[in-house]
């Protein structure tokens, strides 16, 4: 099939958001619905287990929240007071059902459901060590590596087990866990993904984002806290904060592009960070231009920001088709060019004959831009400049996020000139690793001894260790439960 978001595959992508909920008759209802306002962070599947008092229904599915959820008995098929739930891309483990989310286990102290934002660097190893032992796995996914680390531990309790499982694992993590009794939420001692805490109608709300307190009507009562453990039941909410305190490292590129617009992460707007960015831009990188246009719907934000700094110009010179559906049609090889006006095309009364500043959120591989450029040329632009609203991404990303390997990053293969030539472009700027910083309200830019982001994907700082990826035979097992998976 053709793809009708023929740029989606150059963009990073989040791994995935969840959401639970504690104390309500609508808990599976509220749960689709904050799913829906997170849709953003995974595309490819979502799922919802529920508690009724007695079981625990569950429903997972390929596909987007609307169509997986939207039926009313799918919904009435999740009774009960309580649920979580789950968006995923596929960055660990593999596209299979059996890897969609939550994962649900039964205990010797009953069931357990978990929903996983993030990624463990040393996933692999922990579960080599864990089959050794006798564990079996039902998928390839990182997160049920909690599950068997949870099976096997000896406390009595559910939360000192989980101190237990979250102590052997390396990587960044927000969790959501349901059980009989409780739900409870954790973020790794980093921080490196987001996940908040809200109230709705006397029910406690956990979400990776604001805009799944939202879209429920829920208040907004505070950030989970990095390395905090925080426990919700009957009682109301216990904190716990079992390891010792780190300065934290939360993900600059939330800022960037991840999260979406009208969230507020980590008490910062994102669309003022990205605002911010494009004013950043256009101090570090100005140009004489007719028109600033976004590449939609990212760039948005950034490209007011620049536009209001310089006094040029905002105009949408390319627009989005919001109305297509995922797949198309089955193209011939005369067409199949033709994928790239799915999803975004020329606006020429805006463009011809005009010096155009592009401005996107970043460049992957460079394939993206490449057929944007094209296009505003044809559509009559007489120069085409691209701004980009975050520093070259060079390095892989471990803690989360379906990156490309390094020698398929354009910034990691080619310099700025280089890069310009191959897109097209008349010229090319990154915003600074500083005017990053700045723009997200360091205003001292980046401390080198002590950022106060992860942002590894520009500087090649990984905050946590990678013992996966630093193993020497990290390919053959990845190849392994690629074969697996495939099975």
């Amino acid at each position: 099939m053709l793809t009708t978001n023929p740029f989606d595959d150059d963009k990073l992508r989040e791994e995935c958001g969840v959401f639970g909920v504690f104390g309500s008759t609508d808990a599976a209802a509220l749960t689709a619905l904050g799913l829906h306002a997170l849709q953003h962070r995974g595309q490819e599947a979502a799922g919802i287990v529920a508690y009724d008092g007695s079981d625990f229904p569950a429903h997972r599915a390929s596909g987007q929240v609307g169509d997986i959820f939207g039926s009313q008995d799918v919904i009435q098929s999740l009774p009960g007071h309580r649920a979580v739930g789950h968006v995923r891309y596929s960055t660990a483990g593999g596209k299979g059902l059996r890897n969609v989310q939550p994962l649900f286990a039964d205990f010797d102290f009953g069931g357990l459901a978990i929903a996983h934002n993030g990624n463990l660097t040393n996933a692999l190893a922990v579960r080599e060590r864990l089959v050794k032992r006798g564990s079996i796995f039902q998928s390839t996914a990182d997160t049920e590596v909690f599950i068997h680390l949870i099976a096997t531990s000896l406390y009595d309790k559910i939360v000192d087990r989980l101190i237990d499982a979250i102590r052997q694992v390396e990587g960044a993590y927000s969790l959501v866990v349901m059980t009989q009794k409780k739900l409870i939420g954790v973020r790794d001692p980093l921080g490196v993904r987001p996940l908040v805490l809200g109230k709705f109608n006397g029910a406690y709300i956990l979400s990776s984002e604001t805009v799944g307190l939202d879209i429920v009507g829920a208040e907004f009562i505070r950030d989970i806290e990095p390395g905090e453990i925080v426990e919700i039941t009957d009682d109301g909410i216990k904190s716990i904060k079992p390891f010792k305190q780190v300065k934290p490292r939360f993900c600059i590129f939330e800022y960037v592009y991840f999260a979406r617009p009208d969230s507020i992460v980590e008490g910062t707007g994102v669309y003022d960070v990205r605002k911010n960015i494009g004013r950043e831009l256009a101090r570090e990188s100005a140009v004489n231009a007719d028109v600033v246009v976004p590449i939609p719907d990212s760039g948005v934000p950034a490209a007011l920001g620049y536009a209001e700094e310089s006094g040029i110009p905002f105009e949408l010179g390319i627009i989005r088709n919001h109305y297509v559906g995922r797949t198309f049609i089955e193209p011939t090889d005369q067409i199949r060019h033709l994928g790239v006006k799915l999803k975004h095309n020329a606006n020429p009364g805006k463009l011809k004959g005009k010096r155009v500043i592009l401005v996107d959120d970043s460049i992957v591989r460079g394939t993206t831009s490449t057929k944007i450029v094209d296009m505003v040329r044809h559509a009559g632009a007489s120069e085409v400049h691209m701004r980009i609203s975050s520093p070259p991404t060079s390095n892989p990303c471990f803690y989360g996020v379906d990156t490309p390997s390094k020698d398929k990053l354009l910034a990691a293969n080619y310099d700025l000139e280089g890069m310009a030539k191959l897109i097209g472009v008349d010229s090319l700027a990154f915003v600074s690793i500083d005017g990053l910083y700045r723009a997200a309200g360091q205003s001292a830019g980046r401390d080198a001894q002590s950022p106060a982001f992860c942002d590894a994907c520009f500087t090649g700082d990984y905050p946590i260790r990678l013992s996966d990826h630093q193993a020497t035979n990290k390919d053959r097992k990845l190849s392994q439960l690629v074969e697996r998976q495939n099975a």
